[in-house]
């Protein structure tokens, strides 16, 4: 009997940034929806803020709902994301 593992993250592709999805992550930011994402195996559910640039890289700044926190996500880091509402 085997034991199947879940894959490792740090093996698994970023997420593929085309255009429709760049529009559905600035429309949530600029209305304020909720984002799930998943960067390096841990998952977010975040106020979406804004999309910036920082340096070289795309970044969304979110807010965690709970805390008020606000974190910065580099859009080439993220594994998925969807928008929640």
């Amino acid at each position: 009997m085997s034991v199947r593992l879940p894959p490792d993250p740090a093996l698994m592709a970023p997420l593929r940034w085309t255009a429709d999805r760049m529009d559905q992550l600035e429309h949530a930011a600029r209305r304020g929806q909720r984002v799930a994402l998943s960067r390096r195996g841990t998952e977010y559910v975040v106020v979406a803020l804004r999309v910036t640039s920082e340096g070289r890289h795309d970044v969304l700044i979110g807010r965690l709902p709970m805390t008020g926190e606000e974190l910065a996500f580099r859009l080439d880091h993220i594994d998925s994301f969807q928008v929640v509402g």
